[in-house]
């Protein structure tokens, strides 16, 4: 029955028993469910690497088993942040083969053909933005998971504030770094001074600009944009994409208002919690959350003591029993 949660059946049967008899050794396991002494000793590696069973604190050499209100719990929490970070994944996937599919696949000799066309080099990026910039009528939609150096910072500016005057509007999401690095910070200012509404999220895809929903630019190289831009004109590409962007935004946090709380946690707080239970390092943490990795570590260290936890470990535990994650 707790297969759904990663529980194999020897192992669900081992923790029933321990449940109901805690003070049973492996003899009596091993007597009770008429099975060999390798069966049960593997079924309890598997509890504990599980967290649902523990070493008891009053007989020493011992183990316990978890209470399911904290142990099982803590194992949905932790099934729950593997779907939602497999749907991020998904959600990045899905423009990354919409991108390859524009490029390699075979173009029909009809109107309605996907286009792509690949442009190399910063200057003729540059000139391909402007020009599309140009041509911009009604909507510029943006996706900024890094922050550009300081001439992008003022180029931006500069062009948002043309675009605006022309009566053009323009959505940009941005990593919720924006609103702790003095950099990014600086960066979403110039934004919004020049006319554009901005959010933030503690996930987001690779970079992408849309432009009035028909013209979409993203990197071939997520990982390297020195690489080039791709430029996508088909329209069931780009569909995709705007449809990606707006999944993106509604779950977005404008720029003005405080990241909210749900519970008691913020939305980074709550990544944090979910990346460091699905085995992330502090490292990798940081890197996912757009955060220096001492400012991880402090976050993290935040969170145990309102948790009043020991251990990673434990404040996952309480975490999830706190509904955070």
């Amino acid at each position: 029955m707790l297969d759904i949660l990663g529980l194999g059946n020897d192992a669900e049967q081992v923790y029933r028993l321990l449940l109901s008899h805690p003070r049973w050794g492996v003899a009596q396991l091993v007597d009770h469910l008429a099975t060999d002494e390798d069966t049960v000793r593997a079924a309890l590696d598997e509890l504990f690497d599980l967290a649902l069973l523990r070493h008891s604190s009053e007989r020493e050499g011992e183990l316990r088993a978890v209470s399911p209100t904290v142990g099982l719990q803590s194992l949905l929490a932790r099934q729950q942040a593997d779907v939602e970070h497999r749907m991020q994944r998904i959600a990045a996937g899905q423009a990354a083969v919409a991108a390859l599919l524009a490029e390699y696949s075979d173009r029909p000799a009809t109107e309605e053909a996907v286009e792509a066309e690949r442009v190399i080099g910063p200057d003729a990026i540059q000139n391909r933005l402007e020009e599309l910039g140009q041509s911009l009528r009604e909507e510029l939609l943006s996706i900024v998971p890094s922050v550009p150096s300081a001439a992008a910072v003022e180029a931006a500016r500069q062009n948002n504030a043309e675009l605006v005057a022309r009566r053009v509007t323009i959505r940009t999401t941005l990593h919720d770094s924006a609103r702790r690095d003095p950099n990014a910070a600086g960066y979403a200012k110039s934004l919004t001074d020049a006319g554009t509404e901005v959010r933030t999220a503690p996930l987001l895809p690779p970079r992408m600009l849309i432009f009035d929903r028909s013209i979409a630019v993203v990197p071939i190289d997520p990982g390297n944009t020195a690489q080039g831009i791709l430029q996508l004109s088909g329209r069931g590409v780009v569909a995709s994409l705007v449809t990606l962007y707006e999944q993106v935004w509604r779950t977005a946090v404008p720029l003005g208002a405080a990241a909210r709380a749900v519970d008691g946690i913020t939305p980074v707080q709550r990544e944090l919690l979910q990346l460091l239970a699905q085995g992330h390092t502090d490292s990798s943490a940081a890197t996912r959350l757009g955060m220096s990795e001492r400012t991880c570590r402090r976050a993290m260290a935040e969170l145990m003591e309102r948790l009043g936890a020991r251990s990673r470990f434990e404040a996952g535990l309480l975490a999830a029993r706190e509904g955070w994650i």
